[in-house]
């Protein structure tokens, strides 16, 4: 099984070498980085220090790619058979201990204001969530980032 993540929206660079630095821990084949969530090298190939920073080099041992539509990079994945999963809290979401991944599955994780739109929700396979048992409605993006993904990797192992 492959695991990809798909990043809508993120704003802060920190966030995203966050996720790159679990992403290599979990084995993650390629990150997409869609709208405009910033890429490891800015449009004039520079590197962004501070993804650079919080990856600690893994933006150089994951593979990643930019996409201007979250949707149409969901759909390209869709017909290669990837199952897609978006991490929201919605009332059709189901328990991240409780899901299985059969197949090759993308995460999609979304803004952190706003999270995964329901559109992106709504053409997703599945949809999960990380319970919160304090009085914060969610976690940062990079830590639920790398809660699913260490467990789509225990579930694979």
């Amino acid at each position: 099984m492959k695991l990809f993540v798909v990043l809508h929206n993120i704003r802060s660079a920190h966030n995203v070498g966050s996720i790159f630095r679990s992403a290599d821990g979990a084995g993650v084949d390629t990150i997409f980085l869609c709208g405009y969530t910033p890429a490891p090298t800015d449009r004039f190939g520079r590197p962004v220090d501070e993804i650079l920073k919080t990856s600690l080099g893994a933006t150089s041992t994951v593979q990643w790619e930019q996409c201007d539509e979250t949707v149409a990079c969901l759909e390209s994945l869709r017909q290669r058979g990837v199952t897609i999963v978006a991490v929201e809290q919605c009332p059709n979401a189901a328990l991240y201990t409780e899901m299985a991944y059969p197949n090759d599955v993308a995460f999609v994780f979304g803004n952190e204001i706003d999270g995964v739109p329901k559109e992106v929700c709504d053409m997703a396979d599945s949809v999960v969530y990380i319970p919160m048992h304090g009085k914060k409605e969610s976690l940062n993006v990079g830590v639920s980032a790398g809660i699913v993904l260490f467990d789509a990797l225990r579930k694979r192992s």
